[in-house]
């Protein structure tokens, strides 16, 4: 004998229905309210509200009366139309004749509800056109001209020292060196497929688009690290296409600049220290047909023209598949892309500033050989790529696995530690 099925109590409904609802809106509201809980971190490198520079300064201007804005039109048209919802659902006891009061035709209702949004949308538009010319605006003068090249998946970065309108002065990688407090005009372009360079707390983005050139400028309020992040999906490795750009002070940008225009040291057959070991092992194994080390590799992919003084001429332009210059690998404090650091990220090390691997001691502390090595093991492992390349194609991207001995591995790492 089954028990008797218990009514509701009287004067109550059925509430499981109800329950349903809302558990299934509960299941929608909260992974919506960890995903905004998620994007208010305290500690976050990316974030445009925390500006570093003037064109920084300008964006942050413009977004918050304009969220302000759009907050004040969400909370009316969501209001209004939750309002509506609620005063006119459907009873049990709802008289289906009793229609609202409609207001077709009441002029002053359509008037209103098309000058209000235009006035709204007025408040958005002139602020925002006026921040766009202001970020187009002609570089200064003074400004350092670098052009930025994007490729599968890490960035070059070309200089223009004497502004002669050629990017041939230096020529490096994943490290976007930089003045403090100094206008940098950025020429922006790809080699592959389109990518989109943004520092968030330096200035917005802008796309790197392959046979296009586009203008933009960044500028650090003062010396510091500065993160970003590849933002137009380009492939596998997208998510690990970093970026870092780093300030310095004018004297330590006039050493790094004199620094990254001498070429790199040569090893003689004759010389069995475990560096000219490792150089050999360079220019043995297939590192040496993809990355260039100047004076010691570059004559093969560059013809050099004027005299001999050690900067970089008239150097050709690397294919995608190609790799970053190591001429000054360690003076750099990432690798593969951004996405590893070569220099340790601790406060110690991070004081050194770009200049660590030159200081005394600043190999042995701060090298971050572990990553190193692992990344000359097996670099496919390490970061999604296509070596190999795919059906349709002549070339991969990215590193492939050289199948190195551990021996071979050592010799490369202390030879690449020179490479200051």
């Amino acid at each position: 004998m089954t028990e008797p099925e218990l009514a509701p109590a009287e004067g109550m409904g059925d509430t499981r229905p109800v329950m349903r609802r809302w558990l299934r809106r509960a299941l929608v509201l909260v992974p919506l309210l960890a995903i905004a809980l998620a994007g208010c971190a305290k500690d976050a490198p990316q974030d445009p509200f925390k500006p570093e520079g003037p064109d920084a300064d300008r964006l942050k201007d413009l977004i918050l009366p304009v969220f302000g804005i759009a907050g004040v039109v969400f909370v009316l048209i969501l209001g209004g139309c939750l309002y509506v919802a609620i005063k006119y659902r459907a009873r049990d006891d709802a008289d289906f004749d009793d229609m609202p009061k409609q207001i077709h035709g009441n002029v002053r209702a359509e008037v209103a509800w098309t000058i209000a949004p235009a006035m709204f949308l007025l408040l958005v538009a002139v602020p925002t056109v006026v921040t766009v010319f202001k970020l187009n605006e002609t570089p200064k003068k003074d400004a350092l001209h670098v052009e930025v090249i994007g490729q599968q998946w890490w960035w070059e970065y070309r200089y223009d020292l004497d502004n002669d309108g050629q990017f041939d002065d230096i020529v490096t990688a994943n490290d976007l060196v930089m003045p403090a407090d100094r206008e940098i005009a950025l020429t922006i372009t790809s080699r592959d497929v389109i990518h989109s360079f943004w520092v968030p707390r330096l200035n917005g983005k802008r796309d790197a688009v392959p046979n296009r050139d586009h203008p933009w400028r960044i500028q650090a309020d003062q010396p510091g690290e500065y993160i970003g992040q590849c933002t137009e999906y380009c492939g596998l490795s997208h998510a690990e296409m970093r970026i870092k750009a780093v300030a310095l002070s004018a004297a330590d940008f006039q050493t790094w600049t004199e620094n990254q225009q001498t070429k790199a040291r040569t090893y003689s057959d004759k010389d069995t220290s475990l560096a000219a070991q490792g150089y050999r092992t360079f220019l043995g194994q297939l590192c040496s047909s993809c990355h260039l080390i100047n004076g010691v590799n570059n004559d093969r992919f560059a013809t050099k023209t004027g005299e001999d003084s050690g900067k970089i001429k008239d150097q050709k332009l690397q294919v995608s598949r190609h790799a970053p210059n190591l001429t000054h690998l360690m003076s750099r404090s990432t690798f593969a892309g951004a996405k590893f650091d070569l220099r340790k990220d601790t406060p110690e090390c991070r004081a050194l500033g770009e200049n660590w691997a030159s200081t005394d001691g600043g190999i042995e502390k701060c090298l971050n050989r572990a990553d190193l090595e692992a990344w000359l093991r097996n670099p496919p492992a390490r970061k999604a790529m296509a070596p190999d390349g795919v059906p349709g194609r002549t070339f991969g991207r990215g590193m492939p696995n050289l199948q190195l001995s551990e021996d071979q591995i050592d010799l490369l790492v202390d030879y690449l530690t020179t490479l200051k």
